[in-house]
């Protein structure tokens, strides 16, 4: 069990005490503008602390920071936690009205914006009460210049393991986005049980993740790992396409490589890709935000070589907690439990099911949140004593390999049967033709429910291939599982963090 002294400050267990460990002048982050040590980074986040102190951040103040993937975000959002306030990073996806809401729900005094996406927060800034004040952030440049008059020094605040850290919201598919609050120990549980341990980081490590630093995969990615352990981080502010993501593996050379099965898929669609780029710097990629279907995995390992885990996190325990591991990866699984967790798979009545058997997917662990802002019964619905009910369905196999069915509200029952939606994907997936799929339930003439399949082609050329599709389905699924229909679209309907919203199909 990884054990946090009882006095702890984030900020300064992932920077200050690399320097005091003579790592300071270790290469901490790579940018477009170069590469920064931990001793620079340390000055920005002291600055960053001082210049928030002075607009009248206090302690358990909130931050938003509505910033891309770059040093402007790390140095905000470690020096509000050095002062002990806390940090809310929001997605850089969203509208107007939705950071109208953040700003309201946080009651953010304090909000940071670069300029590019200071349009869609303005309209929302002059009318929430508790903000007080907005930082514009055009560049590194005029970040720097924010920055200036305040000083490099500053001495962590005295906090404990269990203060209030940071917040991160929720998707919201299915309503409001909502914030799960996070204490200052829980990014060094995360860091020692699943990247120590899975991953085996270490400070020789360079690490590159397609997922951006506002959700919790990629702030677990491209932040906190590295910084626990005095690795470094690729920070490429840009949308991950499969051709710039290439295009950086090959310049960059990292060592780690994060990613989402909507990537991959992408990136595997790519002609030749294997001959274009060099990947030999990896020696492993991760995936996670939905199951990898076992044929992307092979797919990917026979092209270039290398495998991906994939594994299950969630905002609410803030990263991976069950995960395949290097070498014993089980495609179409979800691996086994990271070792500091628990799951457990019950029936709808709480009591566990047997291996084999479909269940409601629990879990314990230390870096579980502390609740939901604002939200009692949705916290008391998710937080059941030590456990937190992921709203997963899964089964467990005879050698404890955890293997996903979808979402609870996405489960079909065909004939009394149960079908996973996961498995139908995971099978249209497998055909040459087919780029990703989508799964929902559809009731027929007798309004029975049927599966129905929404699916994106990598290339044109659908005529016929319905009736191909149901019959490759057919070979490898029992025919109760197989779609009756099958709708050809561009692409699926997706959170900001790649999961398929498999609501907006059902109906169409």
């Amino acid at each position: 069990m990884v054990e946090v002294p009882r006095s702890f400050n984030a900020t300064d267990d992932l920077v200050d005490r690399h320097l005091r460990e003579g790592r300071g002048d270790s290469v901490a982050l790579h940018t477009e503008a170069g590469a920064l040590t931990y001793r620079q980074v340390a000055e920005m986040v002291n600055r960053a602390g001082n210049a928030l102190r002075a607009a009248g951040v206090e302690m358990e103040n909130r931050v938003l920071l509505l910033l891309e993937d770059s040093p402007e975000f790390v140095a905000s959002f470690l020096g509000a936690i050095k002062i002990g306030a806390v940090p809310v990073p929001v997605s850089t996806l969203m509208r107007g009205s939705d950071y109208e809401y953040f700003l309201d729900d946080s009651r953010a005094k304090v909000a940071i914006a670069h300029r590019s996406l200071w349009e869609s927060i303005q309209p929302a800034a002059g009318r929430p009460a508790h903000l007080k004040h907005s930082v514009v952030v055009a560049g590194t440049e005029d970040f720097a210049a924010w920055l200036v008059e305040h000083s490099p020094e500053l001495r962590a605040a005295a906090t404990c393991r269990d203060d209030a850290a940071f917040w991160l919201y929720s998707s919201g598919s299915t309503g409001r986005p909502k914030a799960a609050v996070h204490l200052q120990g829980d990014m060094a549980y995360c860091a020692d049980l699943y990247a120590r341990q899975v991953l085996d980081l270490s400070p020789d490590d360079v690490v590159l993740s397609a997922a951006k630093l506002f959700f919790a995969y990629g702030l677990g990615n491209s932040l906190y790992f590295p910084f626990r352990v005095g690795a470094s981080s690729i920070l490429v502010r840009a949308r991950p396409r499969p051709e710039l993501v290439f295009e950086i593996i090959s310049r960059r050379r990292p060592t780690l490589f994060f990613g989402v099965p909507t990537l991959y898929a992408s990136m595997l669609a790519l002609p030749e890709a294997e001959r274009r780029y060099d990947l030999s710097s990896l020696r492993l990629c991760v995936s996670a935000g939905e199951p990898l279907p076992a044929e992307l995995y092979l797919r990917w390992k026979e092209r270039f070589g290398l495998e991906i885990l994939d594994g299950i996190g969630s905002t609410e325990v803030l990263h991976i907690f069950i995960s395949n591991r290097a070498g014993r990866v089980k495609p179409g699984s979800t691996g086994t439990v990271v070792p500091g967790y628990d799951a457990r798979i019950v029936d709808e009545a709480g009591a566990q099911v047997a291996a084999g058997e479909i269940g409601n997917l629990h879990v314990r662990g230390p870096s579980i949140f502390a609740c939901y802002w604002n939200q009692r019964a949705k916290t008391r619905q998710t937080l059941q004593g030590e456990w937190i009910v992921t709203g997963d369905k899964y089964y467990r196999d005879e050698d404890d390999y955890y293997w996903s069915c979808g979402r609870s509200d996405d489960m079909l029952k065909v004939g009394g049967l149960w079908v996973s939606p996961v498995e139908v994907e995971s099978a249209l997936v497998g055909h040459p033709a087919v780029l990703e799929a989508a799964v929902v339930g559809e009731q027929d003439r007798d309004g029975l429910v049927k599966p129905r399949a929404f699916v994106v082609l990598k290339g044109d050329g659908a005529a016929g291939l319905e009736e191909e599709l149901k019959s490759f389905v057919k070979n490898t699924l029992a025919s109760y599982k197989v779609p009756r229909r099958i709708t050809f679209i561009p692409e699926l309907p997706k959170t900001a963090t790649g999961k398929i919203q498999r609501f907006k199909l059902r109906g169409q």
